[in-house]
């Protein structure tokens, strides 16, 4: 029996930073919630997330919050045990019933269940949540044990709290505190099921399923027990001896379909049903049901000529990934619900993407967001959550890291999405490069947790998936983890020193993390910043970019392709269309090397608040330029042109399961339109191939490189173009465009035609509605050529403002002479 306790809660402060108006005061509380929401529902506080609130809030973090309620038992039959079951307590918890303490916890990634057979009353009760500061005890563990290294400003790494949520170079500083996900009583007599992991392999065109069972017994009351589980109308039941708490039920199903990410199959889906009953009496005791999905999964770590492989391989069949680092989706996580986690994978799906990376910096995601990958064919790698500083092995903490690793893996184990466990992010990195040695000494920071005690607990609950050690990794500890030759790496030195173009210097096996920065949209931007007047260094918009020097990295980025802008719109428009440019290039490269590269990851898919940052989807969920350059280059079938050392060459990467065959029109054109060269190319791919075809110089080298472009077009539909120099060197004429706009149902049909070379043309569809989305992005148009929006939106927008300048943009704009 299951009774949640989620009603009538109030929250006060206790102890602390709290200003005197908020000491005072008793606020209704939202259990599942945290404080900042409560505190924000009950008009006490400003939104965090609006101008400078976040440094004006920074004494939640310091203060101690107490949540209370009381609740009715009155159950209709005795059991012989009750639990209080907290699934989340963020962090350092006392829980107190009818004045007893009944469990201190300082964990909010693990579920806590705590006996209170003896200390519940029939009728009235009262429980009490105490939250002491995150942010003093790590401060005073610190203090006591000496410093350890770490990112950012407070010692998250002496806690098991989320790393970002003491802020990141994308993310607030809101440290929080509440009782974040479910809590309830549990009721049971004789036995209950305490862990449930079915585990999935094939093999032969066969299925087998191996269902793991934990018991918890009420102790006094063992018995003889009978767990039966179902899969696919197969039923199997085993006995359980009274002695006995574990059981384990195979199953073979014949033939079953097979699940596969998306755009290599279907992703056909198995109730799993586990029921736990007493023969004695015929009494179903507790039950379990999940879904399962049939597959294989390894990845290909072997060796050849060019190194160390990084390849993911289901059901047999290497799977290109095309991925994207996932943040948590709120800086208050009990905030996402599965809406908003559908409307977020499904955004990363239409993008092209097929794997999320859940970054260890963040949380282990509630059952929505991997039921729905599973759902929609989106591959998950699951980082443990430990990242960018050095941990320790000692106690208290390893019991944490102990209990709450092993909770992760029983129940995340079901989900076929699930291709990947990772011990940590950058952390193997960070003692290599980071001057972590020298402070060190002798003192552990986590390398044991990474190469043994983790691997142990994969192998042991897990062992149908591969394991890491760490992102980046070389596979071994006797080569530099960020080698590009071997294993996965991260190339951050783009951002933080060089041009995006050096993204063609690498030839990387796998690239697990690398991204640019842009602003938000503008209407996220203006809700969340109210600076008069609004620049790219007013104070508001200072709050809302956390990188270190990213303003400077910007400008930077800017001046090599666009100088310098002439106003912030022009700023505004230019950071995001540099940020697009970036992350395609460097897509489009790495795959253009495949199979020597097997994958990017691009950081980031999402953000947790409004800000400037490396996302493609900002904070309000909306679609940034970044996300259309994502679906560019993630298409199945990519055409570009890139550099070798001997010229120019086209390069087809055909990541679908059909033969691509196509002639290849290439025009060497001047920025007028004349054509001054053109040839045919034939083109023939198979499926899941890279086909590289050179261009012979005397063909495509420019006689004029700043009045020249290069196209190729296939006549199946893509295209792919080649700029000589930068934008700024370009020389790009006023697009001359012409526009036609209609009103149709789901909105509006924005017709565009260029007189001229229109590079990038784009509509910023949110400036004219708070709901306006634009179908496409980024369309570069020849002399002649004409392209058809569609802009959705409920509102009811005058004509000429869905072709207004600060709507209809181009790169043109930002150079034009």
């Amino acid at each position: 029996m299951r009774t949640l306790l989620h009603d009538g809660w109030t929250l006060r402060a206790v102890g602390g930073a709290a200003p005197d108006t908020i000491a005072e005061a008793v606020v209704p509380a939202t259990v599942p919630g945290c404080v900042h929401t409560d505190l924000l529902a009950a008009d006490l506080i400003p939104d965090p997330y609006l101008d400078d609130n976040e440094a004006a809030l920074a004494w939640i973090g310091r203060t101690d919050w107490r949540y209370e309620t009381t609740f009715a038992w009155h159950p209709a039959e005795a059991h012989d045990v009750v639990e209080l079951v907290c699934a989340g307590l963020d962090t350092i918890a006392t829980v107190v019933l009818n004045g007893v303490v009944v469990g201190e916890t300082q964990n909010m990634h693990r579920t806590h269940r705590l006996d209170v057979t003896d200390v519940l009353r029939e009728g009235d009760n009262r429980l009490a949540v105490t939250f002491a500061s995150a942010v003093d005890h790590v401060e005073r563990i610190r203090e006591e044990t000496g410093a350890l290294p770490h990112t950012n400003h407070h010692p998250y790494n002496l806690i098991r709290k989320t790393a970002c949520n003491f802020g990141w170079d994308w993310g607030p500083d809101l440290v929080t505190a509440g009782i974040w996900r479910p809590i309830a009583l549990e009721a049971f007599s004789s036995a209950r099921l305490a862990e449930v992991r079915p585990l999935v392999d094939v093999q032969d065109g066969h299925g087998r399923v191996i269902t793991h069972v934990e018991l918890a017994r009420a102790g006094e009351h063992d018995e003889p027990l009978v767990v039966s589980v179902e899969v696919a109308g197969h039923r199997v039941e085993v006995a359980v001896d009274e002695d006995e708490d574990t059981a384990v039920v195979g199953i073979l199903v014949e033939s079953p379909e097979l699940w596969w990410p998306h755009g290599h199959g279907a992703q056909p889906l198995y109730p799993v049903a586990v029921r736990l009953r007493s023969p004695a009496s015929g009494v179903e005791l507790d039950a379990w049901d999940g879904e399962i999905g049939f597959r294989t999964v390894t990845l290909d770590t072997g060796s050849d000529a060019d190194g160390t492989r990084f390849t993911f391989v289901v059901n047999g069949k290497p799977v290109f990934v095309r991925g994207a680092n996932w943040i948590p989706d709120d800086a208050f996580p009990h905030r996402i619900d599965a809406e908003r986690y559908a409307a977020r994978i499904d955004q990363a799906k239409d993008a092209g993407v097929n794997l999320l990376r859940v970054w260890g910096g963040g949380i282990f995601e509630s059952e929505d967001f991997y039921r729905h990958c599973d759902r929609e064919g989106v591959l998950t790698w699951q980082d443990f959550l430990f990242a960018c500083a050095a941990y320790p092995e000692e106690e208290p903490l390893r019991s944490e890291v102990v209990a709450e690793a092993r909770e992760a893996v029983a129940r995340l184990c079901p989900h076929p999405s699930l291709v990947l466990w990772n011990g940590n992010n950058e952390n193997n990195w960070g003692w290599h490069d980071w001057g972590w040695q020298e402070r060190l000494g002798d003192r552990t920071w986590g390398l044991g947790y990474y190469t043994e005690l983790l691997p142990e607990i994969v192998a042991e609950l897990d062992p149908t998936r591969p394991y890491t050690a760490s992102s980046p990794w070389s596979v071994t500890t006797e080569i530099h983890p960020n080698e590009q030759a071997h294993g996965s790496m991260h190339v951050w030195d783009v951002w933080n020193s060089r041009d995006y173009t050096a993204y063609r210097d690498y030839r990387p096996r796998f690239v697990a993390e690398f991204g640019y920065q842009g602003p938000p949209t503008m209407r996220t931007l203006l809700r969340a910043v109210h600076d008069e007047p609004l620049t790219p260094t007013s104070p508001g918009m200072i709050v809302h970019q956390k990188a270190a020097d990213g303003d400077a990295k910007l400008e930077r980025g800017l001046t090599a392709h666009f100088g310098v802008p002439a106003d912030f719109d022009s700023w505004f428009w230019a950071t995001q269309l540099n940020q697009a440019r970036a992350v395609s290039l460097g897509i489009e490269h790495f795959r253009s090397l495949s199979p020597l590269c097997a994958g990017t990851v691009v950081w980031q898919l999402n953000d947790c608040w409004p800000v400037t940052s490396w996302a493609a989807v900002d904070g309000d969920g909306r679609r940034k330029p970044l996300w259309y350059a994502l679906r560019n280059a993630y298409a199945d079938r990519l055409l570009t042109v890139e550099p070798r050392d001997d010229g120019l060459v086209a390069v087809a990467v055909n990541d679908s399961d059909e033969d691509w065959s196509a002639r290849l029109t290439v025009r060497r054109l001047a920025v007028d339109g004349t054509v001054l060269r053109m040839f045919e190319v034939p083109l023939t791919a198979s499926a899941r191939t890279t086909v590289t075809l050179p261009l012979a110089p005397g063909d495509v080298a420019p006689e004029h490189p700043e009045r020249e472009l290069l196209i190729v077009d296939a006549d199946t539909g893509q295209r792919a173009a080649w700029f000589h120099v930068a934008d700024k060197d370009l020389a790009l004429p006023a697009p001359e465009l012409r526009t036609e706009v209609e009103r149709v149902e789901q909105g509006y049909r924005v017709r565009v035609h260029a007189g001229a070379l229109a590079r990038d043309v784009s509509i910023l569809a949110d400036r004219v509605a708070p709901d306006a989305e634009v179908d496409d992005m980024l369309v570069t148009l020849l002399p002649g050529e004409s392209t058809t929006f569609l802009v959705r939106t409920l509102a009811d927008v005058a004509h000429d403002r869905l072709v207004a300048p600060d709507v209809l943009r181009t790169a043109n704009e930002l150079v034009a002479r």
